[in-house]
């Protein structure tokens, strides 16, 4: 008369909770990996996976890993489950974060985390203010990351150098999950900035606040050859000439050069590709003949006058 389901109940959530000796990514046997190092993702043993998939845990799989002796704290992801059994291997940044040592006991719990709305970083380094886009950089490289705890030092590498980043600040928690979020990012000044130093050494190569330290027609090449009324001139009673005033001792350096062309960019260039442009042609019979040095007044002449037809 009556039927009862299987699903009648909802199952009860079982934390998965175990304790492993971690490893850098570096005592990973096989080829390197630098997949792990870039992220914040750990290699976990087959077994946890069977594990896993019996207990009801909410996805993606996010852990807490604990260091009972210093007490110190992360989150993070799973990349694989190919780890030998007992053991699990951790990026090194993250190492050092809990201050572990090699074969150490680790505490690894899965956990729920809130997804991120807003987080703020410090780089360590002053070099980070090289980046160009430091915001388009760090959001490529937080694609290997699951989740962001407050406080911790990461590590991202970025035209084969590694910046490190402290966590200052996630909201809507200590530690959130960044996977598939709209998350506000914020940068605080780098360890030792100072902004007086940072504007003299930019200040250093001299150049103004357009960012052209000398006018562009002074840097075009003198001209070569010939030069049309390129000599002085003297007086026929001796006298010297009058001094050349400002004006034109200004523009006189400018008209011996070329003229400054700007440039005009190509806007439909695509990233990634190459043009080459190429003009050439083979010469002619007429341009492999050597051309004659020019001369001065080496024309023929004409004259206006008629002359009479002879009888």
């Amino acid at each position: 008369m009556f039927q009862f389901g299987f699903n009648m109940f909802h199952e009860i959530t079982r934390p998965f909770n175990m304790t492993y000796r971690c490893f850098s990514v570096s005592m990973l046997p096989g080829n390197e990996r630098q997949d792990v190092e870039r992220g914040g993702k750990i290699i976990m043993p087959p077994s946890a996976l069977e594990q896993l998939t019996r207990l009801n845990i909410e996805y993606p799989m996010i852990f807490k890993l604990t260091n009972k002796k210093t007490k110190r704290i992360t989150h993070c992801g799973v990349l694989e489950f190919v780890a030998d059994e007992g053991k699990v291997y951790l990026p090194h940044w993250m190492m050092a974060n809990l201050v572990l040592e090699e074969g150490a006991l680790i505490q690894i719990e899965s956990v729920s985390l809130p997804v991120a709305t807003f987080s703020k970083f410090q780089p360590l380094s002053e070099d980070f203010l090289d980046i160009t886009n430091p915001k388009a950089v760090l959001e490529n490289c937080l694609r290997n990351f699951s989740c962001l705890t407050t406080g911790d030092v990461i590590a991202i590498k970025y035209n084969s150098k590694v910046y490190e980043l402290c966590v200052l600040e996630t909201k809507p928690g200590n530690a959130v999950i960044i996977i598939e979020c709209d998350m506000n990012v914020e940068f605080a000044p780098p360890v030792g900035y100072k902004e007086e130093e940072h504007i003299s050494r930019g200040g250093e190569g001299g150049a103004g606040a357009d960012g052209m330290d000398e006018d562009p027609a002074s840097m075009m090449p003198e001209p070569s050859g010939f030069i049309v009324f390129g000599g002085e001139g003297n007086r026929l009673d001796g006298k010297k000439k009058k001094l050349i005033s400002e004006s034109d001792s200004d523009q006189q350096p400018s008209q011996s050069r070329q003229a400054y062309v700007r440039g005009i960019p190509d806007y439909d260039y695509v990233i990634g590709t190459l043009k080459f442009i190429r003009n050439s042609r083979p010469p002619s019979a007429k341009e492999e003949a050597p051309s004659e040095p020019f001369q001065a007044f080496k024309g023929e002449g004409f004259t206006l006058r008629t002359t009479k037809p002879k009888n």
